[in-house]
């Protein structure tokens, strides 16, 4: 397959990077490298734990890319801030700087693009009516954008729709996205909400892998760990050949450099701690899985209290979506009746964070949403 990432050029000499890569090259047995303020054995040797050579080993194996060297990944601030250092280097680097993103899209994500210096555009993905997914205007979209364009994918658990393509419906995008030489850039932050399972909620992602394309994964471990606050994320870009995935390493450097030059590493102890324990890696899929089931079991008794109220109009499309939010389809002035007179807050699209309802608030929640669209149209 060929490369879209083949135009990158090697980044030029930068005056740190440059003393690293000269004592590394340096034959002489004595050379001293005192340049870099990370610790060192007596031997003057990084420290690499042993677990964690096991545990990168484990990944290795389960990916071709990676084994093949294909693969770039730097540690980021979370989400956000993974998307906006591929934003950057796209930017910089990507012939093509027109990006697409569906309609809706999380808030933030036209602001991270367009600051980056991308122009972003829509393509159709909900549908007001069915209150589903438009996949017929997605796909038409899509075939319709410029070859080399930027797409960006949620993996899992849409936000703010709550409405993810199927597995078949994802392999027809895949083949449009390629076969149309556009470069996806997924963002991957609610694994494990959508099924409880973070293998399953993986599938989207693995599959345009597999394929040997490129592609960007903006990856946030602040929802799925409970690590909001320690902002622990990471950029992974597939390449093509490990000459690329060169290339686009050290061009990533540069774009971190001036941006936060070194990330949090307490926030990454954390995740690599349980990442590499076999127990606590189980106990981690157990304790998410039964978040993913109490969201899930909020919808059901939200679904079955505004049914129980006899509120107009065909309310399935509560149990129908998936993940943390819930794409109520409120308008914002029933949104904004619902603030005024009974103290609920969402936002003004009308979107739910379902993780924020219990058994106790679901009841307030229907009485609200039986008001709003008995009062106001």
């Amino acid at each position: 397959m060929s490369s879209i990432l083949s135009n990158v050029l090697p980044a030029p000499e930068d005056p740190v990077l440059s003393v690293i890569f000269a004592c590394r090259d340096d034959p002489c047995p004595v050379k001293l490298n005192l340049s870099v303020g990370a610790y060192q054995t007596e031997e003057g040797k990084p420290l690499v734990l042993e677990v964690v050579r096991k545990a990168e080993q484990q990944l290795a194996n389960d990916l071709h890319a990676v084994k093949e060297n294909r693969v770039v990944t730097i540690q980021c601030l979370s989400g956000t801030g993974s998307l906006r250092v591929g934003a950057e280097f796209l930017a910089k680097h990507h012939q093509q700087r027109v990006i697409f993103v569906p309609n809706p899209t999380w808030g933030n994500h036209p602001f991270i693009f367009t600051l980056a210096g991308l122009s972003v555009e829509y393509f159709r993905y909900y549908d007001p009516h069915t209150r589903g997914l438009d996949f017929e205007g997605m796909l038409e979209d899509l075939g319709a954008a410029p070859s080399g364009a930027l797409v960006v994918l949620q993996a899992c658990a849409h936000n703010p729709t709550g409405i993810d393509p199927t597995l078949e419906q994802w392999e027809q995008i895949r083949q449009i996205v390629r076969s149309k030489g556009l470069l996806p850039f997924f963002d991957n932050a609610y694994q494990g909400f959508a099924s409880g399972n973070l293998d399953s909620d993986a599938q989207s992602v693995r599959m345009f892998v597999a394929d040997g394309g490129e592609c960007l994964i903006a990856q946030s471990f602040a929802k799925n760990m409970g690590l909001y606050g320690e902002r622990i994320g990471a950029l992974t870009i597939v390449c093509t050949s490990e000459d690329v995935a060169r290339k686009v390493k050290s061009q990533l450097l540069l774009v971190v450099r001036p941006m936060y030059l070194s990330p949090p590493i307490h926030g990454a102890s954390i995740v690599t701690t349980i990442l590499k324990n076999s127990d606590m890696y189980k106990d981690w899929t157990i304790e998410l899985k039964g978040m993913a089931d109490r969201i899930i079991s909020m919808r059901q008794q939200l679904y079955e209290a505004i049914q129980a109220r006899g509120t107009p109009g065909d309310w399935s499309h509560i149990i129908k979506q998936i993940g943390m939010f819930y794409f109520t389809g409120l308008n914002e002035k029933q949104v904004r009746m619902m603030a005024k007179e009974y103290h609920i807050y969402m936002t003004y699209d009308g979107r739910i964070s379902m993780a924020g309802l219990s058994s106790k608030t679901v009841p307030q929640l229907a009485d609200a949403i039986h008001a709003a669209v008995t009062r106001i149209p």
